[in-house]
């Protein structure tokens, strides 16, 4: 048996009026969403602790909540572990998350002027710069930024809780994706998308945000496949 490497997680600061177990609920969240506890790392309320440094009762209350978000499970014997995922799921999330953030992009951009304009191409530079520097955590974060600012120009949107649902969901293959997905990067995607919304052209913009998120786990196209790389993932 593999002996699992040190959690790497990054641990923010704790701002004023926020509780122990809000923080922990949001350095675990990001954790996830980031692909830093990847799927086969089995952990403990032990050993999550001691990394962030507090007592067991804020990660107990913090992993309930990430459990109801389908995030992690906490298994009988007490080990928490990423949720089991199976090729069809995995296909299912995808197409979930292609059909939700297409819809979010398109009923966005009539929203958009050009100060989020702006905003939205300084992220996709600061995603390029990270890119360059093999910064996982800052590309997958930038680029996180990127899709929820989009999104959120519509003062009306509802659906950026169920979005980030999926993230949580996919966030643990993110890191492996991340570093497989420069192989067969060719296309700037959002590139793309920043075009279309130059032009108001909302069928680009769907078209975009779809080949990003498709190509994002391209690689991954059959149950054998996805069963490889959960093994591989299990090595980290």
């Amino acid at each position: 048996m593999n002996t699992p490497l040190p959690l790497d997680i990054t641990l923010t600061d704790r701002k004023d009026g926020v509780t122990i177990t809000e923080w922990v609920y949001a350095v675990l969240r990001h954790a996830v969403m980031c692909g830093q506890i990847l799927p086969g790392r089995s952990l403990t309320l032990r050993e999550l602790a001691k990394v962030l440094g507090v007592s067991p009762m804020p990660i107990r209350e913090a992993l309930k909540k990430l459990s109801s978000e389908h995030a992690l499970e906490v298994k009988e014997n007490r080990r928490i572990i990423v949720p089991t995922m199976t090729a069809m799921k995995f296909n299912e999330l995808c197409e979930t998350r292609i059909t939700l953030e297409t819809h979010a992009a398109i009923r966005a951009l009539p929203y958009i002027n050009s100060t989020i304009l702006e905003r939205l191409e300084s992220i996709d530079k600061d995603i390029d710069i990270a890119r360059d520097k093999d910064d996982m955590e800052s590309t997958i974060t930038h680029n996180h930024a990127f899709h929820r600012l989009l999104y959120t120009a519509n003062p009306h949107q509802v659906s950026l809780h169920l979005i980030e649902s999926l993230w949580l969901q996919l966030g643990p293959f993110l890191r492996l994706s991340t570093e497989r997905i420069k192989e067969n990067y060719t296309i700037d995607r959002h590139q793309e998308a920043l075009q279309a919304i130059r032009h108001k052209d909302a069928l680009a913009l769907q078209l975009a945000i779809s080949s990003d998120i498709r190509e994002g786990f391209a690689f991954i196209g059959t149950p054998e496949i996805l069963h490889h790389f959960i093994q591989e993932s299990a090595k980290y």
